[in-house]
């Protein structure tokens, strides 16, 4: 079995803190370092004891040996921070500086800057000041300013100013963690959907990533060869035949398969989930059954299985493999999920990649299947609906797989919820595989068989779905959907359901109208919608998403974020401060992808 820290021996990137000061000496430098360096700590603790890693341990930071007054002193931040593989910055001061002398120059690197809000000093000047050199050297940097003017040698951070940090070093952090990583596409394009045609130069100029593909036909090879661990084979076997309820059958008499055949797809489906893994990681007990390429893996941080057509028409579906994988624990216990994209959509898939690192929790993939009227729930069901589905919801519901932890049955305050792995009890996994059943796959759909994950998501979470969409001449655009997940009476869930396909996961959905846009109605919320598919991430992360899209220089279009939450580069302003949707259009395009 692969020991937990395999999977992170690359490590992850490092927060630099630059304390930069005014460099002029006999005096002003003086009496301004012990402040200075006591806000840059202020700064490194807040981060390491409010956010953590995907392995669950606290981010590290990493402060600059001196006070930055000059560009000799910048420069060997800047070699320290290399070495210290930090993948991004922030500027702390609460002075004036020099500002193109102390400045963080390296275009890679995404950049903030907290001028402190002081009247002793002018913070705020050198702030403006670097800003403003920042936008002319076309290295975009964000600004943090507290609303509050504070103290002289004040080392306390305001909490909007907290709040900005925190929403900063989260973005950059999950802009860091990707790069240099790998898309794994397994299989080509799925029925024709345009996401899994994979576009290479998007991830390779935008998130820095490579790309990596295999043939489906690796995953025969690899299953008639014998190429996984037995031992943790039987080990998976023994756990899902304990732990996972197989669910009726609703193919027709004549189409249903025999006991034999169900239990040699069961072995299968779970052979296909420690392949796919390997294929995505590695493993090194594969080196030592003689498989020392296979151990290696593909660096893969995000995957795709194309599935359908040419694999599920003679083989069992990879719904169990999807399901397992995206969630946070297995056979091997708790752990944090692994991405990957239902049909190879690779746009989905990098979706799915910014909630997972942006939250620390597992993601679920889902059709954006149906828009349901009120008034044809009425006219169907009987039901009229009320509270937060008044005006409609909209029908989630993958083609088979979605992560466990979907269910809603984790919970915090008592209330549903989706946690980071080390959050979850072991009573939360429990309630969760129980209220999951494997229903032998719709044969009409895969003709080799397999099992699809069947649940309802417990109403009452809130939740962002999202989606990545592609445009020939513009790039990659971003939507994004604040809402919640809602309870239907189960007479209506069950008819709704069942005119859809009642063997896959459902999710009730209503996003949050604004009245403005996209969001006049829950309607238009679909119509409006890029793709057939969409990511839905456990919180109101809208403000999270738009801060890493800003990073990465990837425009919104549609969103539901209240405009006090948004923090992009302070640039983004000089591109027009009204209508701040197409100011984002145009600073994108003009500062281009991070790394192109």
């Amino acid at each position: 079995m692969i020991e937990s820290d395999y999977r992170w021996r690359d490590g992850f990137p490092k927060i630099g803190i630059r304390p930069t000061i005014d460099g002029r000496r006999k005096g002003v430098r003086e009496s301004l370092e012990e402040q200075t360096m006591n806000l840059a700590k202020a700064v490194a603790k807040l981060l390491s004891d409010s956010l953590r890693y995907p392995n669950g341990e606290p981010v590290e930071c990493v402060i600059a040996d001196t006070c930055i007054g000059g560009v000799a002193e910048a420069a060997a931040a800047a070699k320290k921070f290399k070495n210290s593989e930090v993948g991004l910055t922030i500027t702390v001061t609460p002075c004036w500086c020099y500002g193109t002398e102390t400045m963080d120059t390296d275009p890679s690197l995404p950049k903030a800057v907290w001028g402190f809000n002081g009247t002793g000093r002018p913070g705020a000047v050198y702030l403006a000041a670097v800003l403003s050199a920042h936008a002319q050297k076309g290295l975009p940097a964000f600004g943090i300013y507290g609303e509050d003017v504070q103290d002289e040698g004040d080392t306390v951070i305001p909490d909007d100013v907290q709040e900005k940090l925190l929403r900063f070093a989260r973005s950059g952090l999950s802009a860091a963690y990707i790069r240099g990583k790998s898309y794994l596409s397994m299989g080509s394009v799925s029925m024709g959907i345009a996401g899994s045609i994979v576009n290479d130069a998007f991830f390779q100029e935008y998130l820095g990533m490579r790309n990596e593909y295999i043939d489906m036909s690796e995953f025969t090879r690899r299953l008639e060869e014998g190429i996984y661990d037995p031992e943790e084979y039987n080990t998976a076997l023994k756990w899902v035949k304990e732990n996972c309820t197989e669910g009726p059958d609703n193919n027709p008499e004549h189409l249903q398969s025999s006991r034999e055949r169900k239990d040699l797809e069961w072995e299968t489906v779970v052979k296909m989930t420690l392949i796919t893994r390997d294929l995505m990681i590695g493993n090194p007990r594969l080196a030592e059954l003689g498989f020392e390429e296979e151990a290696q893996g593909h660096h893969a941080i995000v995957s795709g299985f194309q599935g359908q057509r040419q694999w599920t028409d003679h083989s069992p579906n990879g719904d169990f493999l999807e399901t397992i994988l995206n969630s946070s624990f297995d056979w091997n216990g708790k752990r944090s999920p692994y991405i990957v994209s239902t049909e190879n959509d690779s746009m989905n898939g990098v979706n799915m990649l910014f909630g997972y690192l942006l939250t620390n929790t597992a993601q679920i993939f889902a059709d954006v299947r149906t828009y349901w009227s009120p008034a044809a729930v009425e006219r169907v069901t009987g039901y009229k609906l009320e509270g937060r589905a008044e005006g409609g919801i909209l029908h989630l519901i993958n083609s088979g797989s979605a992560t466990l932890d979907g269910t809603g049955e984790q919970e915090r305050d008592g209330k549903p919820a989706m946690k980071p792995f080390w959050e979850i009890t072991d009573e939360e996994i429990e309630k969760t595989l129980k209220a999951t059943q494997w229903r032998p796959a719709n044969v009409e759909y895969f003709r080799g068989g397999g099992f699809s994950t069947d649940y309802l998501t417990r109403g009452g979470m809130p939740v962002t779905m999202s989606r990545l969409n592609y445009v020939k001449g513009l790039g990659p655009v971003l939507q994004i959907a604040e809402g919640y997940s809602v309870d239907l009476p189960e007479h209506v869930h069950d008819t709704l359901d069942n005119r859809t396909d009642p063997t896959w996961p459902t999710t009730w959905f209503v996003p949050n109208i604004t009245g403005q846009g996209a969001f006049t109605s829950v309607y238009e919320v679909m119509n409006n919608w890029g793709a057939n598919h969409g990511v839905i991430s456990y919180g109101h992360i809208g403000a999270d998403l738009i801060t890493l899209s800003s990073i990465i220089r990837i425009p919104v279009n549609m969103h539901n974020v209240p405009s006090e939450k948004m923090f992009r580069p302070r640039a983004w302003g000089l591109f027009g401060t009204e209508h701040a949707e197409s100011a984002d259009f145009r600073a994108c395009q003009n500062f281009g992808p991070l790394y192109k």
